[in-house]
């Protein structure tokens, strides 16, 4: 694998609006039901993906792209809402930003493994193995 910027700035991306996403979450008011919340969210994120299309896409057709959409763009939605809701309540329970989305960020990163492995055929390595050991360690660390 090449490791050049093409490789690292969808990461660096993906991570900075992260560390805002996490703010933002843990920062959502309390007497606010997250529900009631998302849809906002949701409007925003629709117009800035619409306003971001048309300004990478000059003279781009959207509604051709749309006849493009399958099953996957209807179950991402569904899974982005668990996302959302998933991690709001993740701070309305009480979890401590530096610690309950390292928990999730593990059971993410060990249930990738298995969904690598046995969905998309990727190889499993004694690498790998060693990285779950040491994400499970990281879990019996974090609850001392």
């Amino acid at each position: 694998m090449n490791l050049s910027i093409v490789m690292f700035w969808p990461i660096l991306l993906a991570a900075f609006s992260d560390i805002f996403y996490q703010i933002c979450a843990k920062s959502m008011p309390a007497t606010l039901d997250p529900l009631a919340g998302l849809p906002i969210t949701y409007m925003v994120g629709a117009v800035v993906s619409a306003i971001l299309y048309f300004v990478i896409n000059k003279g781009g057709d959207i509604v051709a792209e749309w006849a493009k959409v399958n099953w996957t763009s209807f179950i991402l939605g569904v899974a982005i809402v668990g996302l959302e809701v998933g991690s709001m309540y993740i701070y309305k329970v009480g979890w401590p930003v530096n610690t309950g989305y390292m928990v999730k960020s593990i059971i993410l990163a060990i249930a990738l493994i298995g969904v690598g492995y046995f969905i998309y055929k990727e190889n499993f390595s004694l690498t790998k193995a060693a990285g779950i050991a040491v994400c499970l360690f990281g879990l019996y660390l974090l609850n001392k």
